[in-house]
């Protein structure tokens, strides 16, 4: 004789129906079109040039920590020198542009395809390594790059690229700040979108494997190696994009825009936004570029609660500011639930 004891699911925690409006809230799919209204509105409200210059470079901060939140959050492997790939896009569009008086837009291409080709150069040999071996190759490709762009006169040495021209399509300039804002805000905007497809892809589930147990994915049929790889490529071409923007609104690029403190507040906007999830690193680069800004009335004491600021958060936030979340569905919690409490008797 068999007897089956059905345990009810676990009723919901108490906490009050606002929290669990902000939970759905926050769960939705609409916040991605939520915040990109609220950047849209953004000079709407404010439109002086230092606040156009300042929200500009967080929107670019945002496309760098999402291209590494793909190579650290997503497939695990800790790069400290990814600025590099933001330096390889800054000169290849500056050279082409200065050299050869292309419009900024016609260098795109080459950009892609030569972040491409230093994604490979530099994870070929690299990407066999693990942990800290990697993460100090990482960190000295980056001082080369760098130390190269620095001696070179192609590069222009120590002085860098001047008259960088302006972004224009069909010779209609763009460089006015507030029409050039929202130029960024739209690429920015396809580049975040791009790289959530990709982390909700085949892809993305394999770089998640990858993460979790690299010896485990390969012993399932996960080829690392390449996915490693496709993980890194797919970096650089997102901190070589976000170089031509760069170069686009300075116009002027040098080698100490580029140094490893650089590579440390891109992984400090990951870590802090939360590894693995999208809109906590769009949140932490936020964080990260605007906070000390609006410290600034502090003077020389802005940097001391900035980082006072940053080790509360972490405290109180250890997963970060917005965790990536399970996949797991309540419907599929309550399955589990229904299933781990019956008990068959014989």
């Amino acid at each position: 004789m068999t007897t089956t004891k059905t345990a009810k699911p676990p009723n919901p925690p108490a906490g009050g129906g606002l929290g669990n409006a902000a939970k759905t809230v926050l769960r939705s799919r609409w916040i991605g079109p939520i915040g990109l209204l609220i950047g849209a509105v953004a000079p709407v409200l404010i439109a002086t040039p230092y606040a156009m210059n300042v929200m500009t470079s967080a929107l670019i901060f945002v496309m760098l920590a999402v291209g590494l939140n793909i190579v650290v959050g997503q497939c695990g492997l800790l790069d400290l020198g990814y600025a590099a790939f933001f330096a390889v896009g800054a000169y290849t569009s500056g050279i082409i542009a200065t050299r050869l008086h292309w419009p900024l837009l016609a260098t795109i291409p080459a950009v892609i395809v030569v972040t491409v080709l230093a994604g490979i150069v530099v994870g070929g040999p690299t990407l066999r390594l693990r942990s800290d071996y990697l993460a100090i190759v990482t960190l000295g490709f980056g001082e080369i790059i760098r130390v190269t762009a620095n001696n070179l006169s192609i590069t222009g040495g120590p002085e860098g690229i001047y008259g960088i021209p302006s972004l224009s399509v069909g010779g209609v300039d763009l460089s006015n700040s507030v029409v050039f804002y929202y130029v960024v805000l739209a690429i920015v905007a396809c580049a975040v979108l791009g790289a959530n497809r990709l982390i909700r892809s085949r892809l993305g589930r394999a770089w998640r494997f990858i993460r979790e147990d690299e010896d485990a994915a390969e012993a399932m049929g996960v080829h690392t190696y390449r996915v490693k790889m496709a993980a890194y490529i797919a970096g650089a071409v997102w901190g070589g994009l976000a170089g031509v923007l760069f170069g686009a609104q300075l116009s002027a690029i040098s080698p100490a825009s580029f140094t490893f403190l650089q590579s440390a507040l891109v992984l400090m906007a990951v870590v802090l936004g939360g590894m693995g999830s999208t809109p906590g690193v769009v949140i932490g680069a936020l964080f990260v570029t605007m906070l000390p800004e609006a410290l600034r009335g502090l003077s020389d004491y802005r940097y001391f609660a900035f980082g006072a600021l940053l080790i509360i958060v972490m405290v109180l936030r250890p997963q970060g500011l917005w965790p990536a979340r399970t996949r797991e569905t309540a419907r599929t919690a309550r399955r589990s639930a229904t299933f781990d409490g019956e008990v068959r008797i014989r």
